[in-house]
């Protein structure tokens, strides 16, 4: 049986774009981050491991195009017949000098299997002559870059050590969006403190801003970082898989018709994944969420009221 199309995907988009399946191989820069290295602060946010949330990059010891065809080699086992995008992962991936940067991102653009390029950063290491950077890649392939808002609610972006706060994320979406580019906000659902309305007000603060793509991501609690001792602590509880299918779906409800999901889920490090456990039967979670938009009858933008932005949008069966 085929489902109806529930929500515009990130396979669609690309789909419509390419014509083919595009497929992601993640990749390890070398970076760090401002509120590592305590230019921002020290410690990182408290949610991220010690991978930078690069769980699934390269080592940074190969070069990136070492690290790309070893990726690829991974890749073509599940899918023999697509392009590639080259997935700036780890870290903070604009942290660089500019010269360094079009180094590596130039490596990346020229290998022949690549069509695409996303760059994971954050707002606050998006200075002019990075944007020009962006924009410049931008026109020999597609470039996007994804913008880790994480919440709207400045209570909890201290509790979480983000060390930036919404205008910034809001200028730098602006900024980047007046040059073409695409932004991709992350959003995490489920963080300390925060109920469904604090999350679903996330999601409608990165739209406002004007994103074209959107992550919505299941908080992972992992071994070896401070939201780990809360955790244990028993300061928080991690949502339960119902409540997360509701979250995510009355998120999606919201959404413009036209704003591409990018992701509904996560894939955490089963190594060092605390919980939620369920998380790492990825396709019971993705199975869970598909069945409550049938249960409900529901669809992306069904909820939403506003004019929408470039991108194509998903046709509803």
């Amino acid at each position: 049986m085929i489902m109806e199309k529930r929500y515009y995907s990130a396979n669609e988009f690309f789909r419509n774009k390419f014509g083919k399946r595009v497929i992601k191989v993640a990749l390890d820069g070398g970076f760090t981050c401002p509120n590592r290295d305590g230019t921002k602060g020290v410690g990182g946010c408290i949610f991220c491991s010690q991978s930078g949330s690069g769980d699934f990059a390269g080592s940074r010891l190969m070069s990136i195009r070492e690290q790309f065809y070893k990726g690829k080699e991974v890749m073509d086992k599940k899918w023999s017949d697509g392009l590639y995008m080259a997935y700036f992962q780890a870290f903070t991936n604009t942290y660089a000098p500019v010269e360094h940067l079009r180094q590596l991102y130039m490596e990346a653009l020229e290998i022949p299997e690549v069509c695409a390029l996303s760059i994971a950063t954050r707002p606050d290491c998006l200075e002019g002559d990075k944007i020009d950077l962006l924009a410049e890649m931008n026109g020999i392939k597609y470039t996007c870059v994804e913008l880790g808002l994480q919440t709207s609610n400045e209570k909890t972006a201290k509790l979480i050590n983000r060390c930036f706060d919404n205008d910034c994320f809001e200028n730098s979406v602006k900024r980047l969006s007046d040059r073409g580019i695409d932004v991709i906000a992350h959003i995490i659902l489920g963080l300390p403190g925060e109920d469904k309305e604090d999350m679903q007000r996330s999601v409608k603060f990165a739209v406002d801003c004007g994103i074209k793509g959107i992550k919505l991501q299941l908080l992972h609690v992992l071994k070896g970082t401070k939201l780990a001792e809360a955790y244990a602590a028993g300061e928080f509880e991690c949502l339960d898989i119902y409540d997360y299918t509701d979250v995510v779906v009355g998120c999606i409800e919201s959404l413009p018709p036209d704003v591409v999901v990018h992701r509904i889920t996560g894939d955490g490090n089963g190594a060092d994944l605390i919980a939620p456990l369920y998380s790492k039967n990825k396709k019971m979670v993705l199975n869970n969420i598909n069945g409550e938009f049938v249960k409900r009858d529901t669809y992306q933008g069904r909820k939403w009221q506003g004019e929408a932005n470039n991108n194509t949008g998903a046709k509803r069966a």
